[in-house]
């Protein structure tokens, strides 16, 4: 069932236990409304990836992931053919070609009496495909999820222009594969290189940034169900005053969860700040972080009103 309205996505999303802005809540209704691709860009471990999976179970649909990195081309993106499975069917077929070339007088005779068959031997039976062409050939409507878009060479980029445009590719043994269904695409990207204007251009476009407190003390406490409103605004406000500080990366939300998970698990009811200290390995990544958020713990400790 698609998206009904801007509300439908957010309770929607809400109930696959994502909740989102009400930015992103328009972009994926007109995505789906007309059948766009979104292009969600943002610091990493703010829920680009987890809002495509969010997407995939609010509207029952089988998610296709392909995660991009550098020289990924066509063919492991598109189809292979199953190389070593035509070999074997050779192999046994091995009587029936000789049947096909006898009374060829000449090699090249032969060559376009076994030329009639290649049909047999490229066919979907040998075809292996890949998150793109599983998107496009499925049956039932999908979530195509273009993960880190960023991370692939120009070329491929270049490439996902056509797919993106027509939704189509073309296999030269079986000719142009068109999309049974349009999928819900979605691309992602850590602003590791600048995507160009043309791909730009084809996609609604969503910047996911750090949440404010309100949708963040929503989060938290839509994932830790059992955590108190005391814990949960000192945890989120410690964050919130750890992401002033001039950090090689500031935590995101996975981070906050990852604390507040920490948290419950170490069944503290109230928070201070030897316990962010103790912590630090949870919510930094980089060890020069870590002595930055040490050296600050007095400031932090005064806007979340820790002891």
């Amino acid at each position: 069932m698609e998206f009904t309205s801007i509300q439908n996505v957010e309770e929607r999303l809400e109930k696959a236990n994502y909740i989102c802005s009400k930015a992103a809540a328009i972009v994926v209704f007109l995505a789906c409304a007309t059948k766009k691709p979104v292009l969600v860009e943002g610091p990493a471990g703010v829920g680009k990836t987890e809002l495509a999976k969010a997407v995939a179970r609010s509207l029952n649909r089988s998610l296709i992931r392909l995660q991009c990195y550098e020289g990924l081309d066509e063919a492991k993106a598109l189809y292979e053919w199953e190389y070593a499975k035509q070999l074997l069917y050779t192999q046994m077929v091995k009587e029936k070609i000789n049947e096909v070339i006898s009374g060829a007088v000449t090699l090249p005779d032969a060559v376009e009496r076994i030329a009639r068959q290649e049909d047999a031997f490229f066919s979907d039976r040998f075809l292996q495909p890949r998150p793109l062409l599983a998107a496009i050939r499925s049956p039932e409507p999908v979530v195509l999820l273009i993960d880190e878009v960023d991370k692939s060479d120009p070329e491929f980029e270049a490439f996902l222009l056509e797919l993106l445009s027509d939704f189509q590719v073309s296999i030269p043994e079986l000719g142009t594969q068109r999309a049974v269904h349009v999928p819900f695409v979605l691309l992602t990207s850590n602003n590791y290189r600048d995507m160009s204007d043309a791909l730009k251009r084809r996609c609604i476009h969503l910047y996911i940034d750090y949440p404010d407190r309100d949708l963040e003390t929503r989060i938290v406490r839509l994932k830790n169900p059992g955590i108190g409103s005391r814990l949960i605004s000192q945890l989120v406000d410690s964050i919130r005053a750890i992401r002033e500080l001039d950090l090689r990366k500031k935590p995101c939300i996975s981070e906050t969860l990852d604390f507040a998970q920490s948290l419950v698990a170490l069944q503290v009811e109230e928070l201070d700040r030897t316990t962010v200290s103790e912590l630090l390995s949870v919510i930094c990544k980089y060890r020069s972080d870590a002595v930055q958020v040490t050296k600050n713990l007095e400031k932090i400790g005064k806007a979340a009103g820790l002891q």
